[in-house]
Order: C-alpha cells, then structure tokens, then sequence
C-alpha cells in the first residue's frame, strides 16, 4: 500500500490531525503528576480521620497543604478536560453537536476548576 502523504507531511511528522501528539504527552504528564499529588490528598484525608472542625481547618490553611490542593486541581481538572474532550472527539456524532459538547465540557471544567480554588483560597487565608 502506497503512502498517500506528501513528502513534507512524512518530513513533519504529523498525522491527519496537523498537531502531532500534544494532547496524548499532555494527558500523560498530567497522570503522572496527579499519581503524588492524589497519595498526598489522600494521606491527608487518612490522618484527618476523626479530628474536629478547627483542627482540619488549621491544617488545611498551612501554605504548602494549599499549594499542594491547588496543583492537585489545575492538573485533576486539566487531565480531565483533555481526557473528556478526547471522549467527546471520539464517541459525539454530527459536528454540531461535537462543538456544544466540546464547549460545554470547556465550562464545566472551568467551573469545577473555579470552585475549587475558591474553597481552597478561602480555607488557606482563613476565611
């Protein structure tokens, strides 16, 4: 079977997609860092078993728990925009439902992303 490419297309690399494999090392990074950072999440929730409100607050407001919480959001909502979106690409049929699908889970993501922050900077800065 002949290769149907043009020669600077085999030259570039590139799929039928012009974009290489961004989104795929993408999703993997973020795998990758979430694996520490949800042990940690969790570890904190195993030791935080039984202490009462002002004890879990105090602990959640120290900076590098915070800090933690927020990374572990920017790359939990981001491996999961990108994972969704790569669903969406897959499994949606008609393109204009590909598209609001798309920007929905944009939103969604987001919105998510925003909440949790908030609730993460108010609880880091005692609020």
């Amino acid at each position: 079977m002949a290769d149907m490419r043009t020669p600077l297309s085999r030259v570039r690399g590139h799929g039928s997609a012009k974009s290489g494999t961004d989104h795929f090392w993408l999703q993997r990074l973020t795998a990758i860092a979430n694996v520490p950072l949800v042990i940690f999440a969790l570890a904190s929730v195993v030791a935080l078993v039984g202490a009462d409100y002002a004890t879990v607050k105090a602990y959640l407001s120290m900076p590098v728990v915070s800090i933690l919480f927020l990374l572990l959001i920017l790359s939990g909502v981001y491996h999961m925009r990108i994972g969704m979106k790569e669903i969406i690409e897959d499994y949606v049929n008609g393109e204009g439902m590909k598209l609001l699908s798309i920007i929905g889970n944009n939103f969604f993501a987001a919105v998510v992303g925003l909440a949790c922050i908030y609730a993460v900077l108010k609880l880091g800065f005692g609020g």
